[in-house]
């Protein structure tokens, strides 16, 4: 007969193995699985790194509009024979925090499209910024239905970045804005950190995003209106203010050249730039350095 104690071990250890599949079956269950997408499009460069692809894509019905950007490639090995150029068709894979795309299939190439394209300027008179130079004064609508400066923030750190609220891609605006919250977050919970920061989202989207649409889209990131605004403006205004920093958006831009790229540009309290941001690769506590920089 077998010890009434190695029957109450052999039961623990049948409950602790159960309790194991039931742990790895609910991560299994939980988690995220990506919404696919077929897209096409030609590519326009390979960036830097050999990671990803800059790409003029059609339309994805249903998800976003044709336009001109990157996407992160996770197996590098599927961009060996990648070109500019070249058509492609690839799978875009979604969640909802990240965005990449595979399976690409070169079906052909588009022999008039440049390797590398002249950004589209909207006017000759608008030079490109950098660290140390000056930002022009434009103005703006804020979230609350308030006209602002740029020139309003004179004294404080400014960060500005450009989004739109209908942008899907998750390593895009969404990142963006993310990034935005979580910074705030943490410059809240460091009593040494600077306190004269303001954040500014700006859409250059102001047919649809009005000041009603972009509050809604603030408070869903739990935003502070004292230290985050969020604002459009004119065209007459918004197309210069891109243009200073590279960005291909406006009012006579179809969605088919929309090229977005990212910039955040953090400014000092002297109105000097103190740097431009590219891309999404960058997180909180690069932003934070630069702050800390500016405020010095």
């Amino acid at each position: 007969m077998v010890p009434y104690h190695w029957v109450a071990f052999l039961f623990f250890l049948l409950g602790l193995t159960a309790c194991r599949k039931s742990e790895t079956n609910q991560t299994q269950a939980t988690a995220e699985i990506p919404s696919e997408y077929m897209v096409r499009g030609v590519v326009r460069q390979l960036t830097l790194g050999g990671t990803s692809l800059v790409v003029k894509h059609e339309e994805v019905p249903g998800f976003m509009p044709a336009m001109t950007m990157p996407f992160d490639v996770r197996d590098t090995n599927e961009l060996a024979r990648i070109k500019p150029g070249d058509l492609i068709q690839f799978r875009m894979l979604i969640t909802t925090n990240d965005g990449w795309i595979d399976r690409i299939q070169v079906l052909g190439t588009v022999t008039n499209t440049p390797a590398d394209p002249s950004p589209i300027r909207f006017a000759s008179s608008v030079p490109v910024l950098n660290a140390g130079d000056p930002l022009p004064d434009y103005v703006l609508t804020n979230e609350l239905g308030k006209t602002i400066r740029l020139s309003d923030f004179s004294g404080k750190v400014l960060v500005f970045t450009f989004i739109f609220t209908r942008c899907p891609y998750p390593d895009f605006c969404p990142r963006m804005t993310d990034h935005f919250s979580r910074t705030l977050k943490k410059l809240a919970s460091n009593p040494s950190a600077s306190t004269k920061v303001h954040l500014l989202s700006i859409s250059f989207d102001p047919e649809r995003d009005t000041p009603e649409l972009l509050l809604a889209y603030a408070e869903r990131y739990a935003y502070d209106p004292k230290k985050w605004s969020l604002a459009t403006g004119a065209w007459d205004q918004l197309e210069p203010l891109t243009g200073h920093f590279g960005l291909v958006f406006g009012r006579d831009v179809p969605p088919e050249k929309m090229e977005h790229n990212l910039r955040t540009v953090v400014v000092r309290p002297s109105g000097k730039i103190q740097a431009v941001i590219n891309s999404n690769e960058w997180d909180v506590d690069d932003l934070i350095r630069e702050i800390e920089a500016a405020a010095k």
